[in-house]
């Protein structure tokens, strides 16, 4: 393993106080392993944290710090940066609320200020709800265009991770319609050169890239559709005559498949279900979703803020315990691959 002092030191944010955030961040910090690959920290509220900790019938001790170089990352030791929003505020569980969305829209902009200056390697993020953005003007969709916009990152890029299966989107929140629309030979061109760069990043030399198709059978040589024909395969052919290790495009049903056994290191999918369905029918709590791009390390659970269940004890950390971890392993990763000499 490598040294305690090279562990990435990852921020957790504790996602809208009105859905599970703190309790799932509760159970990964109270998470000893989580303690062996990384240095966790809370971004957060006091208040949202120690009322997780009282739903879930738990003793917690948290040392409250202005930045990460005063964490004791000690297991057992909830290490805590409050924002200072609305401090007080009475959150009301399993309501869309400004006040809840302003407060989880502060523990980003924490997150994002630490990343750009360099003290933090990795930000493992619990949910937010798009519902709430849009009340509290925050002019962003959700978690990746905020990271994106802010770290003025120019491409970042998706990735589903869910035990050896790495799958990247060409289009993720816009309609199926409007997905079709983006399958463009210029489009899927960027994205495979995009994946090719961050993967090397990570620590993968000449990784496989598999384009899944967009049409059944891989379009039937133009029967099923001229995708294929007019924008995947060019798109393949131009990346391979760059260097790149790109294959395909395949058959969408298979190519999942594929991935799993290790036959390629990465997919690109090249729209939302296309891939979510492949990764969370796989195995739901370890579905992990990884922000690539950026000058650091995030990732998320693969669920919302389950404001049916939140503030009843019945969350369960096992996906953001995940989520953290696998953040912690790329963060890794990224850390060692930049240390070997050039």
């Amino acid at each position: 393993m490598t040294s305690d002092a090279r562990l990435p030191i990852t921020a957790l944010t504790l996602g809208d106080p009105a859905g599970i955030g703190p309790e799932i961040v509760l159970d990964t910090l109270l998470e000893p392993t989580i303690y062996e690959v990384s240095k966790p920290f809370a971004i957060g509220n006091r208040k949202a944290l120690e009322t997780a900790a009282s739903i879930a019938g738990k003793q917690v001790t948290i040392h409250e710090i202005s930045g990460p170089e005063e964490a004791l990352f000690t297991s057992g030791t909830i290490d805590l940066l409050d924002t200072g929003v609305h401090s007080d505020a009475e959150i009301e569980f399993g309501k869309v609320q400004r006040i809840a969305a302003e407060q989880a829209y502060s523990y980003l902009v924490s997150s994002i200020e630490l990343g750009l200056a360099g003290r933090i390697d990795a930000v493992s993020t619990a949910p937010i709800n798009k519902g709430a953005l849009k009340l509290a003007d925050i002019p962003y969709v959700g978690h990746t265009e905020i990271y994106e916009k802010l770290t003025g990152s120019a491409h970042a890029l998706t990735m589903f991770h869910v035990h050896k299966l790495r799958v990247f989107f060409l289009s993720r929140h816009v309609s199926l319609r409007q997905a079709c629309d983006l399958v463009t030979k210029e489009n899927v061109l960027r994205f495979v050169e995009d994946i090719d760069t961050e993967m090397r990043r990570i620590g993968f030399d000449n990784p496989s890239i598999a384009v899944a198709a967009l049409n059944p059978h891989g379009g039937e040589a133009g029967m099923f559709g001229t995708e294929e024909i007019d924008a995947l395969i060019p798109a393949v052919e131009e990346a391979k005559a760059k260097g790149i290790n790109a294959r395909g495009p395949l058959p969408a049903d298979s190519v999942f498949a594929f991935g799993l056994d290790g036959h390629h290191d990465c997919i690109l999918s090249l729209y939302h279900d296309q891939g979510h369905i492949a990764c969370k029918t796989l195995d739901f709590e370890k579905a992990v979703t990884l922000t690539l791009g950026l000058p650091f390390m995030r990732s998320s659970v693969d669920h919302g803020t389950a404001f049916d269940i939140a503030g009843k004890g019945l969350a369960n950390g096992r996906s953001m315990i995940e989520a953290t971890r696998v953040c912690a392993e790329f963060a890794q990763r990224k850390i060692d691959r930049e240390a070997m000499p050039r």
